[in-house]
């Protein structure tokens, strides 16, 4: 029996997928668990809708993240911290810090998207990744200066 699997199943296939099962198996686990439909031509028109529906819309969320990341390109932020002898500072900037201060400059970016091998720990200028979509990244520069 051919059906569409409406969710991941281990061993057996990914959401979308079209897979042969024995008849038992479809009956008694995954149409009572919903995990699957049956493949008639019905629900495999309605598959193909809603793939080509999601195609749209993650093609729309790309070119956002594409339009954002352009935002940010040459973008240079300052941060001020306060700092001792030979410019060490009393603490860190983190990635929190630099989503405040993104913020503040009128981008609301997620302080996880934000890449940074360790911790800011002396002042200088840096240049930090940012992640906006899984497929696009921008560079932003990081002024930290002593207060």
């Amino acid at each position: 029996m051919n059906v569409i699997l409406k969710e991941d199943v281990k061993n057996l296939g990914k959401m979308g997928d079209v897979v042969t099962v024995k008849e038992g198996y479809a009956r008694n686990f995954l149409f009572p668990k919903g995990l699957a439909v049956e493949a008639n031509e019905k629900n495999v028109k309605a598959l193909e809708h809603t793939k080509r529906q999601i195609l749209d819309r993650a093609k729309k969320i790309k070119t956002d993240a594409e339009t954002m990341a352009a935002k940010f390109a040459g973008k240079t932020i300052t941060i001020t911290a306060k700092a001792g002898e030979e410019e060490k500072l009393f603490g860190s900037v983190t990635t929190a810090d630099i989503a405040e201060a993104l913020k503040k400059d009128g981008h609301e970016v997620d302080k996880k998207k934000i890449h940074l091998e360790e911790p800011i720990r002396r002042l200088g200028t840096y240049t930090v990744s940012v992640k906006v979509h899984p497929e696009v990244s921008a560079d932003v520069t990081v002024q930290v200066v002593a207060e």
